[in-house]
């Protein structure tokens, strides 16, 4: 049996693939792992590379999925792209975005946004 957290990630972040991927961004890769966190897509559009956070929601019991983020989740997000960027050898600007999932009880896409430079280093 799939956890329900985790279903409803997985849909989130399909959702966000295909918004992204019908905005003209190219997806370079998914859920990046290192000692600080992970980020759930990495892309990029028009030469800056983009670090996409992902939050899905169904109902409003805990809150948008733009308030979600947290200051110590946005922190590892910051830290993780850091050391994406020198894994890589990243020279081109880059910047973190959220897309954000809304859906209803039975899992229907109520609404796709996406906050550009969502996570700064103004904490």
């Amino acid at each position: 049996m799939t956890n329900p957290r985790i279903s409803l990630g997985r849909s989130g972040e399909a959702v966000a693939r295909s918004f992204l991927l019908r905005r003209g961004y190219a997806i370079l890769e998914t859920n990046y792992r290192c000692p600080w966190g992970e980020v759930d897509i990495v892309a990029s559009q028009g030469g800056v590379l983009v670090f996409v956070e992902v939050r899905a929601r169904r109902g409003r019991a805990m809150g948008t999925p733009e308030e979600s983020v947290t200051r110590i989740k946005q922190q590892h997000l910051i830290a993780t792209a850091q050391h994406y960027v020198q894994e890589h050898c990243v020279t081109s600007h880059w910047r973190i975005d959220l897309v954000a999932v809304r859906m209803d009880r039975l899992g229907q896409v109520l609404r796709v946004s996406q906050v550009t430079n969502a996570v700064t280093g103004d904490l």
